[in-house]
Formats: structure tokens, C-alpha cells, sequence
């Protein structure tokens, strides 16, 4: 009955979401499947969680679409143990076999089936070094006394905790058996329970489809908030309250969103706090964002990171990149929704201000990229490349500026139009770039070569740096922030800097015109007036320890470890980690931190911090 259901699901599946994709080839270079001979239309997935072992065990069960009729299937993998593989809902026994091991890519796991072939199962066990998970123990988590444990399947860590085609140009739904001990709720992407049962056994379903990744999962002493009839946010119990305060206007947003892009087509909309161990910021999980505790601040001044990945919800989980080659689809549209929504819910000033940060980011990225570096186009080139190694805010925010250089040319009313029918004409869909300017053409620039060569959208796109017809932004609020400064470098007296009415992010922006080098008057001065030292805001954290850092300001050293200890964001530690690198005390203090810290990090902020001491080793 279970394989029955399964496939009346999935024949109603097809009708709902046309198959549009397979009809193109992709040339995806982040993964060893075969994806343009045969994909994954549906994942059933039945897993047991042992904190003990750190592993997840158990079986994929793989629905396929055979557009080619071959008579291989190959699959990304990368540190699994492969039982046992069989075909069919009869479990017939069939010849596979792991190739050998491909830099960043993981072992190709390659089946041998049928052309009629329409179910592989594969037994499996993840290693406890998988990438895609962390086991966070309890004395890092915020109850203290259960285990936790989270994945962050981007880019191609899904293939350390599934055996999948790991490209995002396939798309398919999935079901779930997630076996867990007692006490401790498991959630996934997918439709989720609020409460914890006695079976520890918990089933999930994701009907519509999306990309391998997009797969999530989280196990831990969970409780659930509700916001709203479809928002609602899942903590820890130390943590629920504040996160509950903190996202109470996510309602909000998602009717600030749809009343620009359309309807929210996921159902529900929930956030789930994760350990301080989690290496981004928010990660746009189908259902349920995962996110970082360092965004509760008590004065919901840096929730537009919620804004970010519930606009995700059209830009990148609606319309997904068809490579990460082409990450910009996803980032750069999301950033440029993010602040629309943003607009919407706190005014078009406080947009502005966030405008003019991502403006002098940009600028700041390119510089340290150097101008004529490759990955400062768009479009990116990751032909035998791990594609964190391409990562940096250019698809966020040169990806943002291209959007908004559109807008400003053909007016809001033309360009919101055109985005509404772009999400609707590719909606379940994985787009690559050149389909994108395809249809721009046809749709925006009207095949006016004139046009576009006068807007630049081939330099823009797949040239690196910044084109001349960049906007420019200027921030009213930011002003005010620069007289501060200029005051108080002029005097040194902290008594001028007029803070009234400042957020996070005017205190980021007076932090960062300070002059590298400070006085030891000066910063105590500082310090004194603002207990910047012991602030609890990580965004102000991050940019007063990296001026204490640079500066060797020994009050701080304390709290300063305590933060690179606790904190396993990669954008909040790293500046950190490399100012402290640049002299013998300070890498000391460095290397002993990250020594004591990196059990607690995610792989992907122990690659991150490696990569700055090893600068330093190698020179």
C-alpha cells in the first residue's frame, strides 16, 4: 500500500508541477551524477539517529525518471557506508559500486537497473565526520543537558548524509521516517509536528518538489511557538521566549512578500533557533529557516536576515539555480527581495540605510578580491573547484545592485510585473543563467540590443567588478552616523557621538569609520562610554573584538576568546580571527582559541579558519 500511495502521489505531482526541467542538459561540475540520463522524482527516506555513534542509518528509497532510458544510475556520494542497494518494490539484488574518490566531489555511487526500473533502495550509514552534519554536544547547547543535532546540506554536503544526485538542477519531493531517542523532537524541510511524542518516531512529507540542497534536519529538546496561523518558531526552552518576542512580525513579512511577488506556495512559514555553532546567518530550509541565536538581539533590529530567507521562498526554493555556477539567481535576487520586504515593514529609510552598508560591502569585497579576479562576475566558473571556495558577498550584493539598476531604468510598476512573471513562468523550476537573460531579453529589454548593451547586462553579468552604472545609494541615517565620528575622532571625547534612536546597524557603520589604528585613550574611551566590551549585540561584537584585535586592546582579550569560543557564525568570527593573526600575540591567542573551540565548529567554519592560519603558516 505504502509503493501504491507513493506513486498516485507522485503521477499527481507531475500534473501539478510540469517536469520542465528535465527537458534541458545542465553541465552541473559539482556533481558526478548521471542527471541528464535519469533523475530522482521522489525521495522516501527512513533514518535512526544515534547520538552515541554520531551517525544516521537506515534507507533511501529513490523514485526515478528515466528520460534516457539508461541502464545506469549514478550517484553522489561522499563518505557513506553503502550495505546494500536493490531495485523495485519486490527488492531484487543488483550490481553496484563506489568509484574512486574525486577531489570535493565525494565517490560516484553507480547502480546497474533496467529501463523500466522505477524504485532503488539503498541501505546505508553516514560517517561521524559527515560534513552536512553537526553533533552538537549539550554543554553548547542552550538547555545544557540534551545532545543536538543539525544539518547544512549547501553546497554538496547532502551526499555526506544521502546517497542523491546533489545537483540543484534536480528537483524532487520526499517523505521521512526519523527515528529518535526519547525525549527530543526531530524536524525537517518538510510538514512538520509541534510537540514531542512518546514513540520517538516522527514521519514528514514534502510535496512539493526542490533540490537535494534543501534537505534538512534538526533533532533536539525542541519546543514550538506559534506567531501566526502559518508562522511559528521552534527553540530551545531557554531560548523560545526571546526568539518569540524577537520574530513576532514574521507575519508580516510574508504579507509584505506576497503582496509584491505573489502567494507563499509552501504552506507554513517557521524558524528554527539552532546552537551558535550554526556557520551562517539563516539557511532558507523549504518550510522551516534555519538560523542563527546571534540575530536575537531584544530590539529586532537584525531581522531582515528573516526577511532574506523567507524572500528565499520565491528566490531560490521557488526558482533555484540550476548550478551553483549560477548562485547568483538565488542570492542576488533574494537580497534585492530582502529589501523590498524590508521597505514594506520599517520604511524606505531604514532600507536605504541597509542599501548603503551592502553598498560600501561591494565595494569593500571587490577591492579584497582584487578588481579583475573572475569571481567578481556573476556568473562563476567552478570547474574543479569546491564552490565555497568561490563563496563571497558578490552574488548577495553585486547580484542586488544589477536588480536594482533594472528597477531604477524601467520604474518599480514594469519591473515588479516582470519579476511576478518570472517567478510564476519558472516556479518549481531550475533556471541557469543564460535562461534568465533569454527571457530577460524577450520580456524586459523587448530584443533592443541597443538597450542592452546601453545597460550593461553582459558586463554586469560575466564580467568581474563593478559596472559604472552601479547606483549609487546615500543614507540619510548614515550621515548622521559619519558626523558623529567625525566628531569624536576630532575631540576623542565620547560624550559627542549622539546616538539617539541607533540600531545594530548604526552602530555597525560607526565602527567601521573608525581608522584602523586607535589609540589606547581612545578605545578605553570608548569602551567606557558604550560598554562596547560586553556587549551582547554579536553584530557590534564582531566589529568592536576586530578593532580590539587590530589593536591589541588588551581588556578585551578576555571576552574576545569567549566569542570565538562560543560563536561558530563564519561572518562573525573570521575578521576576528584574521586581524588577531597579524602579530605574535594575537595569533597565540588565535590558534590556542581555535584549537580548544574547532570540536565545536561546523566543518564549514573549521575550513574557514584554517584557511586564515594557514596564511600566516605559509608566510
Amino acid at each position: 500500500m505504502r509503493i501504491k500511495r507513493r506513486l498516485f502521489v507522485l503521477t499527481f505531482l507531475c500534473v501539478l508541477f510540469p517536469a520542465a526541467v528535465f527537458s534541458q542538459t545542465i553541465d552541473d561540475p559539482t556533481s558526478l551524477a548521471n542527471i541528464n540520463e535519469v533523475r530522482i522524482s521522489h525521495l522516501d527516506l527512513d533514518l535512526t539517529v544515534d547520538f552515541n555513534g554520531q551517525v544516521l542509518s537506515g534507507n533511501a528509497t529513490l523514485h526515478l525518471d528515466n528520460m534516457k532510458d539508461t541502464d545506469v544510475l549514478i550517484l553522489d556520494t561522499r563518505g557513506l557506508t553503502i550495505h546494500d542497494v536493490t531495485l523495485g518494490s519486490d527488492h531484487e539484488e543488483t550490481n553496484y559500486a563506489l568509484g574512486e574518490y574525486v577531489r570535493y566531489l565525494g565517490r560516484p555511487l553507480t547502480i546497474a537497473i533496467t529501463t523500466e526500473t522505477e524504485i532503488v533502495t539503498i541501505e546505508y550509514s553516514t560517517s561521524p565526520e559527515a560534513g552536512a552534519l553537526q553533533w552538537v554536544k549539550p554543554a553548547q547547547t542552550a538547555g545544557g543537558e540534551k545532545q543536538f543535532l543539525y544539518s547544512q546540506s549547501q553546497f554538496n554536503l547532502a551526499r555526506t548524509w544521502i546517497p542523491l544526485q546533489d545537483s540543484p538542477a534536480v528537483r524532487m519531493t520526499y517523505s521521512a521516517t526519523v527515528r529518535v531517542p526519547e525525549g527530543y523532537l526531530a524536524v525537517m524541510s518538510a510538514e512538520n509536528p509541534v510537540q514531542k511524542n512518546d514513540s520517538g518516531v516522527y514521519t514528514f512529507e514534502m510535496p512539493q518538489p526542490i533540490p537535494s540542497y534543501l534537505m534538512a534536519l534538526a533533532v533536539g529538546d525542541l519546543d514550538f511557538r506559534s506567531l501566526s496561523e502559518r508562522t511559528g518558531v521552534y527553540a530551545e526552552s531557554p531560548v523560545i521566549d526571546a526568539a518569540a518576542y524577537e520574530f513576532a512580525g514574521t507575519e508580516q513579512m510574508v504579507q509584505a512578500a506576497e503582496a509584491l511577488y505573489g502567494p507563499y506556495q509552501w504552506g507554513q512559514y517557521d524558524m528554527l533557533i539552532l546552537p551558535p555553532s550554526f556557520p551562517f546567518g539563516g539557511m532558507e530550509n523549504p518550510r522551516l529557516t534555519f538560523t542563527t541565536p546571534t540575530i536575537i538581539t531584544g530590539d529586532r533590529s537584525l531581522v531582515a536576515l528573516i526577511a532574506h530567507e523567507l524572500a528565499h521562498s520565491w528566490s531560490g526554493n521557488l526558482v533555484t539555480n540550476a548550478t551553483w555556477e549560477d548562485f547568483w539567481l538565488n542570492e542576488g535576487f533574494t537580497t534585492y527581495f530582502e529589501r523590498r520586504i524590508t521597505e514594506a515593514t520599517r520604511g524606505r529609510q531604514y532600507a536605504q540605510m541597509l542599501s548603503e552598508l551592502s553598498y560600501h560591502d561591494l565595494f569593500e569585497t571587490v577591492k579584497n578580491l582584487v578588481p579583475k579576479n573572475p569571481d567578481t562576475a556573476l556568473k562563476l566558473d567552478l570547474e574543479s573547484r569546491n564552490p565555497d571556495d568561490a563563496y563571497s558577498g558578490i552574488p548577495y550584493v553585486k547580484g542586488m545592485f544589477f536588480l536594482r539598476m533594472l528597477e531604477e531604468h524601467f520604474g518599480r510598476e514594469r519591473w515588479d510585473a516582470f519579476l511576478n512573471d518570472y517567478f510564476g513562468e519558472f516556479r518549481f523550476q531550475s533556471v541557469t543563467t543564460e535562461q534568465f537573460v533569454a527571457y530577460l531579453r524577450v520580456h524586459l529589454l523587448k530584443n533592443d540590443p541597443a538597450l542592452e548593451k546601453e545597460l550593461r547586462i553582459r558586463e554586469w553579468i560575466y564580467e568581474p567588478g563593478i559596472p559604472e552604472n552601479c547606483s549609487k545609494v546615500k543614507s540619510a541615517e548614515l550621515t548622521r552616523v559619519e558626523q558623529s565620528t567625525k566628531a569624536f575622532l576630532q575631540k576623542t571625547d565620547p560624550s559627542v557621538v549622539d546616538t539617539t534612536g541607533w540600531t545594530t546597524h548604526h552602530w555597525r557603520h560607526f565602527l567601521e569609520q573608525l581608522p584602523d589604528t586607535l589609540s589606547e585613550k581612545r578605545l578605553t574611551a570608548l569602551d567606557g562610554a558604550f560598554h562596547l566590551t560586553k556587549s551582547n549585540n554579536a553584530v557590534i561584537q564582531r566589529e568592536w573584538y576586530t578593532i580590539a584585535a587590530r589593536n591589541n586592546y588588551a581588556k578585551a582579550r578576555e571576552e574576545i576568546r569567549q566569542f570565538l569560543a562560543d560563536v561558530g557564525r563564519v561572518s562573525l568570527i573570521r575578521p576576528i580571527y584574521t586581524e588577531l593573526s597579524k602579530y605574535p600575540e594575537g595569533l597565540s591567542l588565535a590558534e590556542n582559541t581555535y584549537n580548544s573551540a574547532k570540536s565545536g565548529y561546523h566543518q564549514m567554519t573549521r575550513d574557514a579558519i584554517e584557511e586564515v592560519l594557514q596564511k600566516v603558516r605559509n608566510n
